[in-house]
């Protein structure tokens, strides 16, 4: 099989990994790939958003899948682009991928499809906004209608801060707050059939303990010991398979991977929000345990042909990865500082370029990610974070309670 897999993140990078260690695999290609890519994959320049582009080198490449990692290009129509050359694609089209691409479409979809989710409303003026504020009280949730690279969301107390934050972004969705520790469940699906991998949890904030600014995702760990029984099959019962209808009713069938972000409140699972593609930091951690060839998994979802393969099998132990962050991120993240210590198994490449000479530097916000495995979430924690202090990038941040919660016990579920 030859595979094309479009992006140059951390996401990336974990899947360039799993597919290159799919047996089937016989020509990698990344576009436009990073300096980690590079070590599994032949790199070539392309937009990433540029439909006719990424088609074209799809062509060029003989491509038999297509990977498309991010949401931008998904939102672009790439998908649709491949598709009309022929070659099969493992990503939704422009219009399914609008359950990321608007938030207010996917609460019509949700509401449509009778998905559990918080009450919401969405606001284009400041008075609106002042409305739904006041009756839904604080915390105070506030998200940008459209893409905003994981961060677009504002959660806050302060309601000067939510006004200022709708204001920024012009169309908003304002959501009551859900109380309860925050579940990541990546779905695999054609459209029809649907697989369910390991439900990750993911670290938002920039700072321990949850505080500081939203940030596109400071570490994650899988599994979840804290997980209620019955978790994921309920989630695909009452939230999967409904939304999955609902988009195949609509005549715009949803096929790739369905991100579901969820709360575990008083109440049960309720969704936060819908993603399109995989999530970025818990991909590194969900993969690391997937044992099931990957690219075969995501051709069966871009053919139609999911419901005939076979379960998926896991490895034993935990997964933790911790995001090394240049700094400033996520306000203003530092370039172009020299990094060592990338080169050590388990290091994933987000934001990094090589100079002509070979020295690897910093190029984004989120830079690296140390993700590790273990026989439990204590001893993979312990690993990963073992893996951080062999990085060195001046000025770099991380934080250092990944996990740490889960691994001592400490997660309670609302009563």
């Amino acid at each position: 099989m030859r595979v094309l897999l479009v992006g140059g993140g951390g996401r990336e990078h974990a899947l360039a990994l799993g597919l290159a260690g799919d047996p089937a695999v016989e020509v990698l290609v990344a576009a436009p790939g990073n300096p980690g890519i590079a070590a599994v994959a032949e790199v070539r320049a392309v937009e990433p958003t540029d439909p006719a582009s990424v088609a074209a080198l799809a062509v060029e490449v003989g491509a038999d899948l297509v990977v498309i990692g991010p949401e931008a290009p998904l939102v672009a129509g790439v998908a649709d682009a491949v598709r009309a050359k022929g070659i099969a694609v493992f990503g939704p089209s422009a219009q399914a991928a609008r359950l990321e691409g608007s938030k207010a479409f996917a609460k019509d979809v949700m509401t449509a499809a009778g998905v559990p989710t918080a009450r919401a409303y969405t606001c284009e003026d400041a008075e609106s906004v002042r409305r739904a504020l006041a009756e839904f009280g604080a915390p105070h949730v506030v998200k940008n209608d459209g893409l905003a690279a994981g961060k677009g969301v504002v959660v806050t107390d302060d309601p000067a801060v939510a006004e200022a934050h709708a204001a920024e972004c012009g169309r908003v969705v304002i959501e009551e707050y859900l109380a309860g520790p925050e579940v990541s469940l990546f779905v695999v699906t054609d459209g029809e059939a649907a697989l369910p991998l390991l439900p990750a949890q993911d670290f938002k904030r920039a700072g321990d303990g949850d505080t500081g600014p939203n940030t596109g995702g400071m570490g994650a760990y899988a599994p979840l010991p804290w997980a209620p029984p019955g978790l994921v099959d309920e989630v695909m019962r009452d939230v999967v398979h409904p939304t999955l209808a609902e988009m195949r009713r609509r005549g715009t069938p949803f096929s790739g991977l369905l991100y579901v972000g969820l709360a575990i409140t008083a109440a049960g699972p309720r969704v936060i929000e819908f993603n399109a593609r995989f999530g970025d930091p818990e991909t590194q951690v969900v993969l690391a345990l997937l044992d099931t060839p990957l690219a075969g998994l995501l051709h069966a979802a871009a053919t139609g042909t999911l419901a005939a393969h076979p379960p998926l099998r896991w490895r034993d132990g935990s997964a933790v990865t911790v995001v090394v962050a240049a700094e400033g991120y996520p306000a203003a993240p530092r370039t172009g500082d020299v990094i060592t210590g990338a080169e050590q198994p388990g290091v994933i490449h987000a934001g990094t370029r090589r100079d002509g000479d070979g020295t690897l530097r910093s190029a984004g916000g989120r830079v690296l990610c140390a993700t590790a495995t273990g026989p439990d979430l204590a001893a993979a924690r312990q690993a990963a974070y073992d893996l951080v202090a062999g990085i060195g990038l001046a000025g770099s941040q991380h934080r250092t309670d990944i996990a740490a919660a889960a691994a001592d016990g400490r997660i309670s579920l609302p009563a």
